[in-house]
């Protein structure tokens, strides 16, 4: 029985480590296409502010023009951020909130229908970004990233060393005998 167990073990793990290998290119593909995209879009509101004011204002948003700032901004310039890897999750949380907030306003229909129609839920405009957005917020943007290199510095300066045991064990401290 152990002769055709482990050869499937081995094959699984030689598949998860494949599958980790790839975490921190997808993460980095991810980023840069999809927050290329927003980051065009909030150009284009930045450089059309009084047509996306008024298209605020028509969907009742209070503070239209602020708001039209605001959402262009975070989309053109959070976009550059995620895109690099800086500030990755409460930028994302940002655009979480912003893309439910599009979903809430400009695309209820699409929003209410999420499970008797997917397919209008998927094609609308704030999917792509809500969806990178939330795997940005949950995964991290990857060791590909500016966020992983300030993490590694930072632990550098502090004088930690990698922890090695596992995601569980507390980080190994100069002196620590239990390293």
């Amino acid at each position: 029985m152990n002769t055709l167990i482990d050869p499937l073990r081995r094959l699984y793990d030689l598949l998860g480590a494949g599958a980790t290998a790839l975490q921190s290119p997808f993460l980095l593909v991810l980023r840069l296409y999809f927050f290329w995209q927003l980051f065009l879009t909030g150009k284009g509101k930045l450089f059309n502010i009084a047509k996306v004011s008024e298209f605020f204002a028509g969907l009742g948003i209070p503070l239209p023009t602020l708001n039209a700032y605001f959402i262009g901004s975070l989309e053109c310039f959070g976009s550059l951020l995620l895109m690099l890897g800086l500030a990755s999750r409460p930028v994302s949380l940002l655009i979480v909130v912003s893309m439910t907030v599009a979903y809430f306003t400009a695309d209820f229909e699409a929003l209410s229908n999420a499970f008797n129609d997917p397919d209008k839920f998927v094609k609308a405009d704030p999917y792509p970004f809500l969806f990178a957005a939330l795997t940005v917020l949950i995964f991290g943007p990857g060791r590909w990233s500016l966020d992983a290199l300030l993490h590694r510095q930072f632990r550098r300066r502090a004088g930690e060393r990698p922890i090695a045991a596992g995601p569980n064990k507390a980080p190994a401290k100069p002196g620590n005998v239990n390293a």
